[in-house]
């Protein structure tokens, strides 16, 4: 390589930068006589431009040009970092800002790296800078969870940074996310992560991936539980959280209403009625400093009479006709029914209409509910699986059952499982296994006890699942007889009342 006056160096990543400065150092070609540009690649094909992304580290002793052997250029670890750092910083002038640095260092002059220098003061500022928005990255990206694709990323997100961080965050996404696909688009770059390696390419995206996430609601139920309108300082939330950035975030459709709701009043409360609801140590206030009691719950709608409403989506009533004959009586609700807001739509509601079908009964013609109003779970992940609800929390939601058997005034009532027999003969100590096959009379119904549908699914043993589907199709059969002769019988006596009469 020559040595001309403005020389031309076309560099497209700090690799490429490095590699040719320490060409260009050991040459003795000074800063005033290079022009840096930073060279692109136009790639149709998203994968065919795809690179392997080398960790944002600095090693001097691995560079190579095509040829021959790139000359070392021995430097403190603490400076490398800082142009590392500063090379993700989008500014027109940084690939020759960084030469100037090295070609200073190089010539002796060790005051470049000290916020002192005035050289220094800018290399210190464009790696904080690139270091908080790395932060920010890594903080407010959002991955959206799609239908499984041979070979397409299982997680896709899109981003909007400010300055070059894309390999530095993708590198700690590869981390923390082990095996799993993603694809993170920006508008300057892709990142593409398989398993095992991590790719780099061109823009794949100009705007946000359209992805159908069935686990986004789970994380916006849980963000508006934990919002706490008697701490929210919009000021100091926009300063942690920029307004950029809510547009990209699937929470932020949120936050208008919750910031609104705040102002208008629950900030007065002093925390969110999720919070207030709990027990725990009585603080005690000033008489003009406390809050009204509050009224007590009167609708299924607004019940409060456990904790369960905390974490549940929503409550799930009963559903079918007003003059129904059989009643079905399950659980509690399940993920997917937390989400529908109508009980038996999930896995369990599937086996139940197999069942049903079978045993000759139309689903449309029966009142289907659940001995607890509000799906209890614990979290797995992204998941929220099933937890058995709790005596108390039976008994709370007790009143709720009587007031839907006082309404429907069924003939037959079909308990789906334990906890749906506890709760119908108000007896904690009434065991499913003692009473299948038996019919219980109580009121002026029939309680017929078998398996919930949910056990047909978690039993593993081929013969034990057809065998409970079995006994589950019996109960539902005998329920039918039962509902049919009693039919009869009020048939029956009405021809006889009216024989008599004339």
């Amino acid at each position: 390589m020559t040595s001309l006056t403005r020389q031309t160096v076309a560099v497209d990543s700090f690799e490429a930068w490095r590699d040719a400065t320490r060409l260009l150092i050991a040459q003795g070609l000074p800063p005033h006589e290079l022009q840096w540009q930073s060279a692109s690649r136009d790639v149709a094909d998203l994968f065919e431009g795809l690179l392997p992304l080398a960790a944002p580290t600095m090693r001097s002793s691995d560079a190579k040009e095509t040829g021959s052997q790139v000359p070392s250029l021995r430097m403190p670890r603490a400076l490398m970092e800082l142009l590392a750092g500063a090379a993700c910083f989008r500014a027109d002038d940084r690939w020759a800002f960084l030469y100037r640095v090295v070609w200073r260092w190089h010539h002796g002059e060790r005051a470049v790296m000290s916020a002192a220098d005035e050289d220094g003061r800018r290399l210190h500022a464009m790696a904080k800078t690139v270091h908080r928005e790395a932060h920010k990255m890594n903080a407010f990206l959002r991955f959206r969870e799609r239908a499984i694709e041979l070979g397409a990323p299982r997680f896709v997100a899109w981003f909007e940074p400010m300055h070059d961080v894309l390999p530095r965050v993708s590198v700690h996404f590869a981390r923390r996310m082990g095996k799993a696909s993603w694809l993170i688009a920006t508008p300057q770059a892709t990142a593409v992560w398989d398993g095992q390696t991590l790719l780099q390419g061109p823009p794949s995206a100009t705007g946000p991936l359209e992805v159908e996430d069935e686990g986004e609601q789970l994380w916006l139920a849980y963000y508006r539980s934990t919002f706490n309108p008697a701490r929210l300082n919009t000021q100091a939330m926009e300063l942690h959280m920029p307004v950029r950035y809510w547009k990209n975030m699937p929470e932020a459709t949120l936050i208008p209403d919750l910031i609104s709701r705040a102002a208008a009043g629950a900030q007065r409360i002093a925390q969110t009625e999720s919070v207030g609801a709990r027990r725990g140590v009585q603080i005690r206030v000033t008489a003009d400093a406390a809050q009204p009691e509050r009224a007590t719950t009167s609708a299924l709608q607004a019940c409060q009479r456990c904790t369960l409403w905390c974490h549940a989506t929503q409550v799930v009533p009963g559903i079918g006709p007003r003059d129904a004959r059989i009643m079905l009586v399950g659980e509690q609700p399940g993920d997917q029914e937390d989400l529908a807001g109508v009980p038996f739509v999930g896995p369990a509601g599937q086996i139940l209409d197999q069942a049903l079908q079978k045993a000759g009964i139309d689903r449309k013609q029966i009142y289907i509910t659940n001995a607890v109003k509000h799906f209890k779970w614990e979290p797995r992940g992204k998941r929220r699986l099933h937890k058995t609800p709790a005596q108390l929390e039976i008994d709370a939601c007790m009143i709720w059952l009587d007031q839907e058997i006082e309404q429907q005034q069924p003939d037959i009532i079909v308990a789906l499982g334990s906890t749906a027999l506890k709760s119908l003969l108000k007896s904690p100590k009434a065991t499913l296994t003692q009473m299948l096959g038996q019919e219980i009379r109580q009121r002026s119904c029939v309680i017929v006890p078998t398996y919930h549908p949910s056990f047909v699914l978690r039993v593993t043993d081929e013969h034990q699942q057809r065998a409970a589907f079995e006994e589950m199709v019996r109960a539902l059969s005998r329920a039918r007889v039962l509902a049919a002769c009693k039919d009869n019988a009020e048939l029956e006596l009405k021809k006889q009342t009216e024989s008599n009469t004339a």
